[in-house]
């Protein structure tokens, strides 16, 4: 990696006080340090940051010198347009969308930012595992495909054997897989997706040119799957790809969207061309 090499880490977070403590908690071992943060909260009541636990985190990640904006975004549009405010907020060349329930392994963020500037593809994904499933093993669903060349542009739709790869992401079964595969390369194996959620290293400038997340304008403020359709527009015209070993675990909280009628990627042209931002 370059030593100019900058990340914006953008986390969205809704009424999950806890949890966005634990999750900026482990931004402060990252061994990649070129990172600052932005929060942008959409709670009932007071922020989810404006409290003793988080605050205490967020003055150690100044004290190490990472700048941490903190914002409010009412009243809530959406998923896509509180990823798109994020977005906007950001300057760095490398945005880390990083959900607000997620814990990372220390190397995760420079594993990932290496494997970026490698491939030089639109984002890398490293899928969260839900640990409590490490003993609930799937063979059926641990199928994968490794990148053995460059990462390439695809065109992934529902209905497709490409489009199944998503329950590789399911439970812990990207846990079993990167045991059995990965447990002493002590190196990072790229691998084909239908999307990542959770945890994903996108290269501003191409997630920009397909529009961002800018299509929430075309959808129900409720709704879901805001994060799979700008990965489909994306891997579409620059490529994209899974991290194994992962480095990212759920904390297996209750999702804060329950309602899930409107799936982004379904209700809107997954591969419609969009206009670039600024």
């Amino acid at each position: 990696m370059t030593a100019d090499t900058r990340v914006d880490v953008l986390i969205p977070t809704c009424n999950r006080r806890t949890a966005l403590a634990a999750t900026l908690a482990t931004l402060v071992g990252q061994d990649f340090r070129a990172f600052d943060v932005v929060v942008s909260d959409q709670s009932d009541g007071a922020a989810g940051y404006d409290c003793g636990e988080t605050q205490s985190i967020v003055r150690l990640l100044e004290a190490r010198g990472h700048q941490v904006r903190l914002l409010r975004n009412l009243p809530r549009r959406g998923l896509a347009q509180q990823r798109q405010v994020l977005l906007e907020s950001a300057s760095a060349p490398l945005v880390l969308f990083l959900d607000d329930d997620v814990l990372l392994e220390p190397d995760l963020l420079g594993r990932m930012v290496a494997a970026l500037q490698q491939q030089r593809c639109g984002f890398v994904g490293s899928a969260v595992i839900g640990l409590s499933y490490r003993d609930d093993v799937r063979p059926q669903q641990q199928a994968v495909e490794f990148w053995d060349g460059p990462v390439q542009p695809e065109r992934i739709e529902a209905g497709t054997p490409e489009w199944q790869r998503h329950l590789l992401h399911n439970a812990a079964n990207l846990w079993h897989v990167q045991r059995r595969l990965c447990a002493d390369t002590g190196t990072s194996r790229l691998y084909k997706v239908a999307w990542t959620g959770g945890c994903v290293l996108y290269d501003r400038d191409k997630l920009c040119a397909v529009g961002g997340f800018g299509f929430w304008r075309d959808l129900p403020e409720v709704h879901c799957g805001e994060d799979v359709l700008a990965q489909l527009r994306v891997m579409a015209r620059y490529g994209g790809c899974g991290l194994m070993p992962s480095g990212a675990y759920h904390q297996e909280l209750p999702t804060t969207v329950p309602v899930r009628e409107v799936d982004a990627p379904r209700a809107l042209a997954p591969h419609a061309p969009a206009e670039g931002l600024a």
